[in-house]
């Protein structure tokens, strides 16, 4: 039986002694990932684990260095961080070593969030890390435009200019928590001011839904580009910064918090919906747009976000829901023949409309029909989100079936994941022999593995109370938690929440 012992916000819940063995499970997944990077893909951004070679889509800096670099300090494996330090000591990170175009949002999440957090979790003994995480964000800077609060998605390191086109508010809106711990050990508050105001133009425009900024954005007017609303990719780590941010820094600005808090009721009165077949009183969030969309893997963070939200705000009726989209995602895992959830899904409403963009077919159907969604495209690139909420799920409840489900995912890993010498991702997740995609993503260090370590590690190591987590799963040291979260706004009303499988008043309006 799980222990719970006082904590600050969350309670603590530590495992059962049956479950031990299944931290050290992951660290085998991951000392073979990384040994297999160093002898084949070593500087490189990711390993190819299939023909043994490498990749450089994140320009060449050695993304799964820097990424894998706090899940090594965590799990004691200082030999492998020290290293890690030497090597990217002598990186430089003013000048691309792939095409000069550089992400400002991958490049904010990777290599900032990594140098900065490892800076931090080991004591601030490496100086170093703040210097190259400077050198990068001080050539990112040039992505703001004179007076533009909102700053270009992609720059040009050669000359260091921005590259005009229209962005999202994931891409301008999720720098916040990486720029302001770079200010706060640079002492330059200009970093911390950049990102900041960028969120607050985006949360202050006037937006298709309260709370629920369009998903895309023009740098140069600073307008909404359309108004498709989504948790999903484009909008989901701006959603889940805001939060973040008001936590990481207990900012006396109500803007962060209140938004989200908006954000969350909005969601809750107008996009959720339930499947007409849900096995398990399956709900999900559903985009908003001219035509219906699937719902992507990507978006499943949302659970673990709401679950984090309702804890701060003391909101059970948030929390409820998140534990209940935390069950239509693990769905998504526990239905197919690998284990393992699929890139996006779909499923038939209760109001009998289908949430993809074109009408399920007749193979389609019959998988919904068993499992309350179906397959919309069917392959794996070790994403972690699922894994993420199921962390977090675990975290707040203490119930072990989450441990059960995190076990389980680990057991798929080592059964379908495996090329020549490390892990790939899956062509096909519904299939036991749909082969492999010949890349092993650098978030497969930075999240995945490190969000199934973090389930069955001790609770106090890296608890959820002391630190903040950017969306690449790199930790941030936060200051005690308030009394309150509540911002200026009205708190959501709490009250109960049932969803019953068929139940046609399943919507929440």
């Amino acid at each position: 039986m799980a222990i719970a012992l006082s904590w600050i916000v969350l309670r603590v819940w530590l495992s059962p002694p049956e479950y031990a063995s299944r931290r050290d499970d992951v660290e085998k997944l991951f000392t073979t990932s990384f040994e297999a990077y160093k002898q084949f893909a070593f500087g490189h951004d990711d390993l190819s684990p299939v023909s043994l070679g490498f990749s450089d889509g994140r320009n060449g800096w050695g993304a799964s260095i820097v990424d894998a670099m706090p899940t090594m300090f965590i799990m004691g494996l200082e030999d492998l961080f020290d290293e890690a330090v030497d090597y990217l000591s002598e990186v430089d990170f003013s000048k691309s070593q792939t095409p000069d175009t550089v992400s400002l949002f991958e490049t904010t999440i990777r290599y900032l969030g990594g140098l900065l957090s490892s800076y931090e979790l080991s004591g601030e003994k490496y100086p170093v890390l703040v210097a190259k995480a400077k050198e990068l964000a001080d050539k990112m800077a040039f992505a703001w435009i004179g007076d533009n609060a909102l700053p270009y998605g992609q720059i040009d390191f050669s000359t260091n200019t921005p590259i005009y086109s229209t962005s999202n508010i994931a891409e301008a809106g999720t720098l916040s928590l990486e720029w302001f711990t770079l200010s706060k050990y640079t002492n330059n508050a200009t970093y911390a001011n950049l990102s900041s105001k960028a969120v607050k133009h985006i949360a202050n425009l006037a937006a298709p839904l309260p709370g629920l900024a369009a998903l895309g954005i023009d740098p140069g007017s600073g307008n909404f580009v359309g108004s498709y609303v989504t948790w999903g990719g484009g909008s989901d780590s701006y959603l889940e910064y805001l939060l973040k941010y008001a936590r990481l820094t207990n900012t006396d600005e109500p803007i962060y918090i209140d938004t989200w808090k908006t954000a969350v009721d909005s969601s809750i009165k107008i996009l959720l919906k339930a499947s007409r077949n849900p096995p398990w009183g399956i709900i999900r969030i559903s985009p908003i747009s001219m035509v219906p969309r699937s719902i992507i893997h990507l978006a499943c963070f949302y659970a673990g976000n709401w679950l984090l939200g309702g804890k701060l705000l003391q909101n059970q009726t948030i929390i409820d829901i998140a534990l209940e989209l935390n069950d239509g995602c693990w769905n998504t895992y526990a239905s197919t023949q690998t284990g393992i959830g699929p890139e996006a899904f779909a499923f038939i409403g209760t109001d009998a409309n289908f949430t993809a963009e074109d009408g399920p077919t007749d193979s389609q159907i019959a998988f919904f029909n068993e499992h309350g969604f179906y397959i919309t495209a069917s392959h794996y690139i070790m994403r972690p989100e699922v894994l993420e909420s199921n962390m977090h799920a675990w975290r707040v409840t203490g119930d072990t079936k989450y441990l059960d489900r995190a076990a389980s995912a680990i057991d798929s890993f080592n059964k379908f994941l495996p090329a020549t010498v490390a892990f790939a991702g899956l062509n096909d997740v519904n299939s036991a022999d749909g082969g492999l995609i010949d890349d092993m993503e650098s978030f497969w260090f930075a999240e995945v593995l490190k969000y199934l370590y973090l389930t069955f590690d001790d609770p106090t190591h890296i608890s959820l109370d002391d630190y903040v987590f950017n969306t690449e799963c790199q930790p941030f040291k936060a200051p005690p938690a308030l009394d309150s979260y509540a911002g200026s706004g009205q708190l959501i009303e709490t009250k109960p929440f049932v969803v019953q499988s068929g139940d046609s008043n399943a919507f929440l309006s």
